[in-house]
C-alpha cells in the first residue's frame, strides 16, 4: 500500500514539473521597442513565437496586451519574457515579464 501511495506522489510530481517546463517554454525572450500605453500596445523584438506557430528569429511586431496594466512593469530597451495567443480573435501578449 505504501508503495501505491509513493508511485503516486512520484506521478503527480512528475506530470508538474513537466507542465511547469512546458509552460516555461512557451515564453519568448524579447526586448522592447516602443510602448503604446494611450492604444494598450507594446513593440517587441523577439524570437520564435512557437504558440504562434511563428519561426522567424529577431522579428519585430506590435502587440495588443492583454491587460494594460502589463504595459507599466517595461520601460523601452528592457528585456522581457512573454507569452502570446489569440484574444478575441487577435494577437495579443498575455503575459510579461522583465527578464533577470
Amino acid at each position: 500500500m505504501k508503495l501505491n501511495k509513493l508511485a503516486a506522489v512520484a506521478l503527480a510530481l512528475s506530470v508538474f514539473a513537466s507542465s511547469a517546463a512546458s509552460a516555461q517554454d512557451e515564453m519568448v525572450k524579447g526586448v522592447v521597442k516602443k510602448i503604446d500605453a494611450g492604444a494598450g500596445k507594446i513593440t517587441l523584438t523577439s524570437g520564435p513565437i512557437k504558440s504562434l506557430d511563428m519561426d522567424e528569429d529577431n522579428m519585430t511586431m506590435v502587440f495588443r496586451v492583454k491587460d494594460p496594466a502589463m504595459l507599466k512593469q517595461a520601460k523601452v530597451g528592457d528585456k522581457v519574457q512573454f507569452e502570446a495567443g489569440r484574444v478575441n480573435g487577435e494577437i495579443a501578449v498575455t503575459s510579461l515579464q522583465k527578464s533577470k
